[in-house]
């Protein structure tokens, strides 16, 4: 079994037209899509993580006309439902997962500009068909691909795209080698935080991972 790990992004905007009104808005900032689903009438229903102020993105949102039922919970960080009338290229990229043999991990990492970063499983041959018909209204980069591990994707996957972001830092400087050769200080002038919080991130990081491998 194989995976390969792409970022879809839009030419302008979103991947559909409440996506584009999350990027445009000041309110929030998008983190992961937990959820999308295509249904039988061909409408979409997506769980989204946002941070900033969820109340008065899911007030933008009702101003949307392709928004056919939105509602939202909590402060600071917090997730949106949305029921939504799927633009063309929305529908395409929807209809790609059911029409070729693939598995969608989520969640999915959103990315500025409006994209998301997706990783799909299958064997090679199927997951290249799916790359190829991936609609002419967004760009396609592979960042990855190769042996699919389900345990290790499905643990990173559980983290969030900031908790990804300090992680990577922290190995990558070194944070946790023998003897470490990073400090909290040194992750967070690499990723624009404050070492307090990088400290609570990997705190909650490293509790995610430690209590995956007491509970098997």
């Amino acid at each position: 079994m194989r995976y390969a790990t792409v970022v879809i992004t839009p030419r302008e905007g979103g991947l559909n037209p409440a996506d584009s009104a999350l990027v445009a808005s000041p309110a929030v900032e998008r983190d992961v899509v937990h959820q999308v689903n295509l249904l039988n009438d061909g409408t979409i229903v997506m769980l989204y993580a946002l941070r900033g102020n969820i109340d008065e993105a899911v007030q933008e949102l009702r101003g949307c006309d392709s928004v056919i039922a939105v509602d939202g919970s909590g402060e600071g960080e917090g997730l949106i439902y949305l029921h939504i009338e799927p633009d063309e290229t929305s529908l395409q990229l929807m209809e790609i997962i059911q029409d070729n043999e693939v598995v969608l991990q989520t969640p999915l990492e959103c990315t500025r500009g409006g994209g998301l970063r997706v990783t799909i499983v299958g064997d090679d041959a199927t997951i290249q068909r799916a790359v190829d018909d991936v609609p002419d209204g967004v760009t396609v980069s592979l960042e990855g691909i190769g042996d699919y591990h389900p345990e290790a994707d499905k643990l990173y996957g559980t983290l969030t795209a900031r908790q990804r972001e300090v992680l990577e830092a922290a190995v990558e400087k070194g944070y946790y080698e023998v003897p470490r050769r990073a400090t909290h200080e040194d992750i967070a002038n690499e990723v624009g935080l404050s070492a307090g919080t990088v400290g609570e991130h990997l705190r909650k990081v490293e509790g995610r991972v430690l209590s995956s491998l007491v509970t098997r």
